[in-house]
């Protein structure tokens, strides 16, 4: 990353930890986060919160982050939501959504919601009825279209943060990442390297 890693305090210790935790590795977009842990850790609160009574599905969300972050050139996230949204669905799936492509697996509700997310993250002022209609025509409900549009500003917020101040991918994240999805992912910084 482009800024140094912060002093080592009990909030940094924390965030540290619980990547260590969950992941086994503490990832690069902590480090760089680790500069406001309480900030980052609202930030997680917020996102929660507005997931909690949300009927957007992973596949949902995983959708809208892998276009989001595709549109924004944004390797981080794009690795590991196609792994999530892999998991989800399939990686023909996952790539297929960082691509941009109408590949085969995805529905009339994963196109929607990429074509809604490209737009959102491209020019939030040119969205038009016609655009919210054709995520009703999907399935989607006005609060899923809201809670929606919410997700994608958050990951927008996120994904500018890191990638503004040059967080890597993790070559751990890449690693873990189907292949379909890191043959996708031709945007953005390239992943860390492997220290041994």
């Amino acid at each position: 990353m482009l800024l140094q890693v912060p002093p080592d305090n009990s909030a940094t210790a924390r965030l540290f930890q619980s990547d260590l935790d969950k992941y086994g590795f503490i990832m690069n977009l902590s480090r760089l986060w680790a500069w406001r842990p309480e900030v980052r850790e609202a930030f997680s609160a917020v996102q929660t919160q507005l997931m909690s009574c949300s009927s957007l599905t992973q596949r949902d969300l995983g959708v809208l982050v892998c276009a989001t972050a595709a549109s924004l050139g944004d390797s981080y996230c794009a690795l590991a939501w196609g792994k999530l949204l892999a998991t989800a669905s399939d990686a023909s799936t996952a790539a297929s959504v960082l691509q941009g492509s109408e590949g085969n697996g995805l529905t009339a509700r994963d196109q929607a919601l990429s074509v809604w997310a490209r737009k959102v993250a491209k020019n939030p002022n040119a969205t038009t009825l016609g655009d919210v209609d054709y995520l009703r025509s999907a399935g989607l409900s006005d609060q899923e279209i809201f809670e929606a549009t919410a997700f994608i500003a958050f990951r927008l917020a996120f994904s500018t943060v890191n990638d503004a101040l040059g967080a890597r991918p993790d070559w751990q994240l890449a690693a873990a990442a189907p292949p379909e999805v890191r043959s996708a992912v031709t945007f953005g910084r390239p992943s860390a390297e492997r220290k041994e």
